[in-house]
């Protein structure tokens, strides 16, 4: 994990990849869990007999719970001190590129798009999130998410 004593010490690393999350294992209890918090109950996703004859021959991971994951890894990934409180603002262009299936190792990596002042002593923070699976050159999920922090 990177930390940064102030959110003022990111401006001069718009372009550069401030954090890197640890790995995630995502197992059939995750998904499950997952199917039953959001009613998303596909076979595809929570039937391992079935998902085995499917087109990924394995149970896959919902979009969504990877992105679901955001919070965790950008936890994991990078600290501000000194800020008193951090808000969620949104997400823009948000892409599935590949499949997850069960019991694979996620991370994301955030580079610094951008970085704005903001009312009450706020800055906001545009990250490009790139999510990577274990073993595999191609990202499963990219999305820019906004962040707010205030200090």
């Amino acid at each position: 994990m990177k930390t940064y004593e102030t959110v003022a010490q990111l401006q001069s690393l718009v372009g550069e990849v401030v954090g890197t999350s640890d790995w995630t294992i995502i197992d059939q209890q995750r998904i499950n869990t997952f199917a039953d918090a959001t009613g998303d109950h596909q076979w595809i996703h929570v039937d391992p007999e079935r998902a085995a004859s499917g087109p990924f021959g394995a149970p896959i991971a919902h979009g969504f719970l990877t992105l679901s994951l955001l919070p965790t890894f950008i936890q994991q990934a990078l600290a501000i001190q000194n800020v008193k409180m951090g808000v969620n603002y949104g997400l823009n262009k948000v892409r599935f590129l590949k499949p997850v299936p069960v019991n694979s190792r996620l991370r994301a990596q955030f580079k610094l798009a951008s970085f704005g002042p903001l009312d009450n002593n706020g800055t906001q923070l545009t990250y490009e999130m790139t999510v990577e699976m274990e073993g595999s050159a191609k990202p499963v999920c990219v999305a820019d998410t906004i962040m707010r922090v205030f200090a």
